[in-house]
């Protein structure tokens, strides 16, 4: 028995902001943000709308798509760097927000990485038998946290939140392959604002709670190490890629995506893109491209699926999957 993705869903907020209205700000066309980076627009939350009410929505649309009522969930894990609070949790929030019974919910954090170490975990919950279903969600709200100043970040960004339920099933989940590197974490941080570096006027002053980024180093690292990644998990499986039928990558840059698709001589028919319509959601990229290739029809039953991300920390990480 193996760990199935039995239902996929996703939500965004209501607010859609076009290259556009951006350009204005930043001294950039409309047409040069694409080609930096391949997104046309993202949506970014406003009043009312937070990382609990983004996994809360997406949670109902998986749960549905699974037909997998909410008592039926024995584990809830939220993946997020922006919680709406450190304390408590965004998951607990979560379970309550649906009703759930008192099972055990909690966040993680691994950056751009987190829905595959949260798709580890549940996979475990199901594996050792303390777990029938599991709620996977990563939210992500990274506009607050934009110095929309700095091109670098601002043009790349979105919210939203993609969840999926977990199932017991005869295909599955066949090896998930999570890593990290922190001597590498200053690619990309929000630099104040925990224990080490707590808010105070002169670290706002400074623009220290928003995000920075070293973008030409990180755009290298994240092509290089999802390729080592993906040639890593061909020998282990003993898998030609060319034998594998999907690829589902976070999307954090168009550019990145093509580079990394031109190095492993993947045909661009075998992955779904969504940055052009939601930019870089974080963590939640992966399950919103999952969803949006579930819905389309382009995963078919039995279909080898890889999904592979990257992200800060350095984190980074890959699965394959039995459709």
């Amino acid at each position: 028995m193996r760990t199935r993705i039995s239902g996929t869903g996703v939500a965004f907020p209501k607010r859609a902001v076009s290259n556009a209205e951006l350009s204005k700000r930043l001294g950039l066309s409309k047409e040069e943000i694409v080609k930096l980076t391949g997104i046309h627009t993202r949506y970014w939350v406003g009043e009312g709308e937070t990382a609990a009410t983004l996994a809360v929505n997406a949670a109902k649309s998986a749960l549905e798509a699974a037909a997998c009522p909410i008592d039926q969930i024995d584990l809830i894990i939220v993946s997020t760097t922006s919680p709406n609070m450190f304390f408590p949790s965004t998951a607990c929030l979560v379970q309550r927000d649906l009703s759930a019974r008192p099972i055990p919910a909690f966040d993680i954090n691994a950056s751009c990485t987190g829905f595959l170490y949260a798709l580890s975990l549940g996979n475990n919950a199901i594996q050792t038998g303390s777990a029938s279903h599991v709620l996977i969600i990563s939210t992500e709200v990274k506009s607050p946290f934009l110095d929309l100043d700095d091109p670098s970040t601002s043009i790349l960004f979105g919210d939203g939140a993609g969840a999926v339920v977990l199932s017991p099933g005869q295909e599955g989940i066949r090896t998930i392959r999570l890593f990290s590197d922190g001597s590498r974490h200053q690619l990309i941080q929000l630099p104040a604002g925990g224990s080490r570096q707590p808010a105070t006027h002169d670290s706002l002053h400074q623009g220290l709670h928003t995000m920075k980024m070293e973008g030409k180093v990180l755009f290298r690292m994240a092509v290089k190490k999802m390729e080592s990644a993906l040639t890593s998990l061909s020998e282990e499986c003993a898998l030609p890629l060319s034998d594998i039928d999907f690829f589902i990558f976070h999307q954090a840059n168009l550019r990145i995506l093509e580079a990394l698709l031109k190095r492993k001589k993947i045909p661009m028919n075998k992955t779904e893109i969504t940055i052009p319509r939601f930019g870089n959601t974080s963590s939640s990229s992966l399950p919103v491209a999952l969803d949006s290739a579930v819905r389309q029809g382009r995963l078919k039953s039995g279909d080898k699926l890889v999904l592979c991300a990257f992200g800060g920390g350095m984190t980074w990480g890959i699965a394959l999957l039995d459709w």
